[in-house]
Formats: C-alpha cells, sequence, structure tokens
C-alpha cells in the first residue's frame, strides 16, 4: 500500500513538473527577451550600457532585454550573416556609414514611423542626416557623433612660448604646419630626433582622410547621373600632400604614425615624444584621463581650418533588422536607452558627442576638465560626407583607401601616383555596384 502511495505521489509530482515546465516554455516561446548586440568597448561605456539594460528589465518583467557583447572587428561579417540566415538580434550597434550600406540592401526596418517627436526634435540635423535616406527612410537611431580632435601637450607648447588655438582664434594648417617645426627636436644632441611637432595615426587612415577632405574643399566621391565615382582632383591633393610633406620634407611628423592607430600613438604623447596628436578621435580623451602620468598637462584644440573648418559627421547607431519580428517592442527599448539622459551617460562614458541637442546644454559637456567644451562646441563644423549612401563604400575603404593611403604615407608613391591609382582602382569597384542597380 505504501509503495502504491508513494508512486501516485510520484507520478503527480512528475505529472506537475511536466505541466509547468511546458507552460513556461510557451510562455518564453511567447515572450522571448529582445537581444541587443552592443559594440561598447571601453569598460565605463559597457557598464552604462548593462546598467541601461538592468534598469529596463527591472520595470519590463513581460518585455525582457538580453545583452549581448559584440566587438567592432567581427561585427560586419556576424551581421550580414545573420541578415542572410535570418538569425537576427532585434537591436543592434553600429555605425552610420555602414548600416546605410545595410538599409540600401533591404536589411533593415525602417524605423521613421516610430520616431517620437521629441526624439525627432531633439537629435541634431546633422546626426539625423548620417542615417536618413533621401526617400525619408531611417536605418538607425543616432545617439553618439563620431569626431576628430587634436590634442596638445600644455607644458612643452609653454615652453616654447606657443599660444594655443581658441575658438576664436583657430589655427590653420599652416600654422600646425609651423608649430610642428618649431616642435621638432632633437633634444640631447645626438643627431637623433626625439620630439616630434605631431603625431598621426595613419594605419588605416581612410576615416581621417575622408572626413579631414571637406576642410580642404574635397569629398573624393562625385555623383554622375544616378552613380558614384571617385576623383583625387587639387582639393583632395593638398591634404594628401600637406601629411606627405610633415612626413617626409619637414619631418615635424613621427614616422611612427605610419604603422600605428590613434590609440597606438597615446603612450609616445605621455612622454613628450610628439607635441601634439593630430586627428585623433576625440573618444581618445578617456585614455589620457584615465591613463596619464599624474604631472601631465593636456588640452584639445578647436578644428583646424583649410579652407573652411567642416570636417565630416560619423555616428554611431542603434538599429533593427528588417526580419526582426519584434521592431515596435524593440524601438520601445530604443527609446528608452536612447532618452536624454541616457544618451548623457552613454556619451560621457564613450568619451563621445552626444546626438542630442538636450544633452549639449548640460554642464558636463560644456566643461573644460576633459576638453568637452572644445569638443562639444565642434558640433558646428561637422557636415555629412557626399560619399554618404554610395555603393560599395565600405568595400571600397577596405579594399582600395586604405591600403592606397598606406603606400602613400609609407613613402612608396607620389601623391599624383597615389591619386592615378585610388581612381583607378575605386571605379573598378563602384562599377560591380551599378550592376546591382542600388541607387541612393
Amino acid at each position: 500500500m505504501m509503495k502504491r502511495n508513494i508512486f501516485i505521489i510520484s507520478f503527480l509530482l512528475i505529472g506537475s513538473a511536466l505541466i509547468y515546465f511546458t507552460l513556461r516554455k510557451n510562455d518564453d516561446h511567447k515572450n522571448p527577451p529582445l537581444r541587443f548586440v552592443s559594440l561598447a568597448w571601453q569598460e565605463g561605456a559597457i557598464a552604462t550600457n548593462r546598467s541601461i539594460v538592468n534598469e529596463w528589465n527591472a520595470t519590463h518583467p513581460n518585455m525582457q532585454v538580453e545583452y549581448i557583447q559584440g566587438t567592432w572587428n567581427s561585427a560586419h561579417d556576424y551581421l550580414v550573416t545573420t541578415f542572410e540566415t535570418g538569425d537576427v538580434p532585434d537591436i543592434f550597434h553600429y555605425e552610420s556609414s555602414v548600416i546605410i550600406d545595410y538599409a540600401m540592401r533591404g536589411y533593415l526596418t525602417d524605423l521613421s514611423p516610430y520616431i517620437s517627436p521629441e526624439m525627432k526634435s531633439d537629435i541634431l540635423d546633422v546626426a539625423w542626416a548620417t542615417v536618413t535616406r533621401p526617400n525619408g527612410e531611417v536605418g538607425g537611431i543616432p545617439f553618439l557623433i563620431e569626431s576628430l580632435v587634436v590634442l596638445y601637450n600644455k607644458s612643452l607648447l609653454e615652453k616654447e612660448g606657443i599660444v594655443p588655438p581658441t575658438r576664436e582664434h583657430p589655427w590653420t594648417w599652416d600654422d600646425l604646419q609651423a608649430t610642428a617645426r618649431k616642435m621638432t627636436k632633437d633634444t640631447n644632441g645626438d643627431g637623433v630626433i626625439d620630439q616630434y611637432g605631431v603625431g598621426f595615426g595613419l594605419r588605416n587612415s581612410a576615416n581621417i582622410i575622408m572626413n579631414t577632405s571637406i576642410s580642404f574643399g574635397g569629398s573624393f566621391f562625385k555623383k554622375e547621373g544616378n552613380y558614384y565615382v571617385v576623383k583625387v582632383n587639387n582639393e583632395e591633393k593638398k591634404l594628401l600632400q600637406t601629411i606627405v610633406d610633415m612626413l617626409y620634407k619637414d619631418k615635424s611628423a613621427s614616422p611612427a604614425s605610419i604603422g600605428e592607430t590613434g590609440a597606438g600613438m597615446i603612450p609616445g604623447f605621455f612622454s613628450g615624444r610628439y607635441a601634439m596628436l593630430v586627428s585623433i578621435g576625440s573618444w581618445g580623451r578617456q585614455q589620457i584621463v584615465e591613463n596619464a602620468p599624474k604631472e601631465f598637462r593636456w588640452g584639445v584644440m578647436p578644428p583646424i581650418k583649410a579652407q573652411t573648418q567642416m570636417y565630416g559627421a560619423s555616428t554611431q547607431t542603434l538599429s533593427v533588422p528588417k526580419k526582426s519580428k519584434r521592431a515596435k517592442e524593440a524601438m520601445m527599448f530604443i527609446d528608452f536607452m536612447l532618452s536624454s539622459k541616457n544618451t548623457a551617460r552613454l556619451a560621457l562614458n564613450d568619451w563621445m558627442i552626444p546626438a542630442r541637442k538636450s544633452c549639449l546644454s548640460m554642464p558636463e559637456f560644456q566643461d573644460t576638465l576633459g576638453g568637452w567644451d572644445i569638443t562639444c562646441s565642434a558640433v558646428s563644423t561637422l557636415d555629412v560626407g557626399p560619399w554618404l549612401g554610395a555603393p560599395g563604400y565600405v568595400e571600397w575603404k577596405s579594399r582600395v583607401a586604405n591600403p592606397v593611403l598606406q603606400e602613400l604615407f609609407a613613402g612608396r608613391l607620389s601623391v599624383d601616383e597615389a591619386a592615378y591609382r585610388i581612381e583607378h582602382e575605386s571605379n573598378i569597384v563602384l562599377s560591380r555596384y551599378k550592376k546591382h542597380g542600388e541607387v541612393w
């Protein structure tokens, strides 16, 4: 009798468990978590992203978000694979120049119907321009603006009696070159230069060159009819020749610039090997604040003027794949994550310009500490490059621009030879996209 009762109790327990897990499985199937792939990489930025997701999850028990840590190096291949297989994240973090290409290929949800009037009016027009197609489709929500800055060693400039530029009186490239020559020295008399005026990070320089070319009146990309071609005219050549002259004629730019990224030049900046770091991303300020020697004094310069002070803008974005079945819910989370308060948190921890006007008026983005005042005031000098939306632009950067520019800056090509190579090889790449009929 006891055995029979034990059997009945066991049967009921097993049955109850099966019913519970079946119901739970069905419930999970109805409300699976939204998958969010973040490319945050600095410790503070990762912590902020996770914190925002946790805050959402605490108040949305029936619409949870799963945080997935991605990397910039693998993001493109990962995303293209998911678009093709259909196993997509619901929300992903990337950059404007790439998502526009995805939008043209039909991979992304048009977010324009989901954007609130508050978000639409508060995000800067230049930021919207980086993600909006001429037909009004929006491929992603911009939240951080990447900009190039010039960092300088205050102590070294003061030692030479050099007064750094101000917003009211910016330097020209001629001023920069003259200062770089003056700051280039053999300090110990051994016949070897040990202090250079400038350090660039030119290892993968396409982004730097493209965004800086606007200030010289250049653009590389021109539209002929419905299609894009690449032309390297006098304006683009002047920028390239300026950098080559600093490397090889004046020798005021460190040769280490050729093979290093901007981040790779920062230790030399700390040690006094470079008086200025030119065209480094604004995020580099975080590395200095966190890692510089205690006595190190530094500052941020306003954008250097060529014909103008205008530079190209790139934004970091949140997008929703077209194959996600939960676009409305995904946009609800994006709206929460990119509120004015949260955008400020994300910008401060990534050391980039917030895309919201309401953030720029906050005291922390007008602070002299960390160069926030100069960095954020440069918003008025940002523009959208004419290459935005050029079919094949992503491939062009990796297959043509970066390799040819690397050869140029390594001294293996003249500016004219590099210009010919860029034009010839670019138009071979872009001609393949004409066959697809992809028109911006």
